[in-house]
C-alpha cells in the first residue's frame, strides 16, 4: 500500500464527484481519501489530511478551484493540485499556471489519460491534456508557465485572498449578510472590503464587480 496514491477530489457536483472516486478506486494504484463540495471545505480538508494529489474542479461555489489551489500552495507549498475543467481555453490555462497547480485535464479526459495526470503531478512533473496543445503555439501545453501572457485586469493583483473571495461571493449574488455569515464576519467588514475592492479596480458598482470577476476567472459561468 506504500505505492498507492492519495487522491482528494473536490467537485461541486455529486453525481462527477462520485463518478470519479468510483473510476479511480477501479485502479488499485489510487485511493481516495474525502470529497469535498467546495473550495473552503477543500482546502480544510487537504490541509488535514494531507492528501497526495488534489484532483479540483475549477468551477465551485464559495471558493472557486483557482483560489482554493492558491491558498493550499501559500499554505502547504508541496502540495500536489491537478485542476479538472471542461474548459479548454489559453486564458483558464494561464490563470490555473498562475496559481500554483501542476497540471490541468480537460473533463471530457479518458480514464488512462486521468491516471496518467495523477501520476505525472505526484512525481513531481506537470501535467496538461494533450488536446491543449495546439493552442498554445510551439511551446505546446507542456510549456505552459514559460510563455504565460500574464493578463490580469489592472488592480486585480492588488486584492488580498480574502477581497477576492468576497468578491467572487459577490459575483455569485450572494447578500453581505449571506456573505458574512459564511465567511464569520460583520456585515459592516463584508461593506469594507467591498469599498476596497472597488477602490482598487476603480469600479463603482455591483454590475462591475461582476463583470470583472467574469473576465477575470473569480467566477466561472458554465459553459
Amino acid at each position: 500500500m506504500s505505492d498507492t496514491i492519495t487522491v482528494l477530489i473536490a467537485d461541486d457536483h455529486t453525481i462527477l464527484r462520485s463518478s470519479l472516486a468510483s473510476l479511480l478506486s477501479l485502479n488499485p494504484n489510487f485511493e481516495v481519501v474525502g470529497q469535498a463540495e467546495d473550495g473552503r471545505t477543500a482546502v480544510d480538508m487537504a490541509l488535514r489530511l494531507h492528501p497526495d494529489v488534489v484532483l479540483m474542479d475549477i468551477s465551485m461555489p464559495v471558493l472557486n478551484g483557482l483560489e482554493a489551489t492558491d491558498r493550499l500552495k501559500r499554505d502547504a507549498p508541496g502540495m500536489k493540485v491537478l485542476i479538472l475543467s471542461a474548459h479548454d481555453n489559453v486564458e483558464y490555462v494561464n490563470q490555473v499556471v498562475r496559481s500554483g497547480a501542476n497540471g490541468y485535464v480537460l473533463k471530457n479526459t479518458s480514464p488512462e489519460e486521468l491516471y496518467t495526470a495523477i501520476r505525472t503531478v505526484h512525481s513531481g512533473g506537470a501535467f496538461f491534456s494533450p488536446s491543449l496543445s495546439g493552442k498554445f503555439g510551439d511551446g505546446g501545453a507542456g510549456a505552459m508557465g514559460a510563455s504565460d501572457s500574464g493578463k490580469v485586469a489592472p488592480g486585480g493583483s492588488a486584492l488580498t485572498s480574502r477581497e477576492r473571495e468576497v468578491l467572487q461571493r459577490i459575483a455569485e449574488g450572494e447578500t453581505h449578510q449571506h456573505i458574512a455569515d459564511g465567511l464569520y464576519i460583520s456585515v459592516r467588514t463584508v461593506d469594507t472590503h467591498t469599498n476596497n475592492i472597488m477602490k482598487k479596480l476603480g469600479l463603482h458598482d455591483t454590475a462591475s464587480l461582476v463583470t470583472y470577476a467574469i473576465k477575470n476567472g473569480i467566477v466561472i459561468l458554465p459553459r
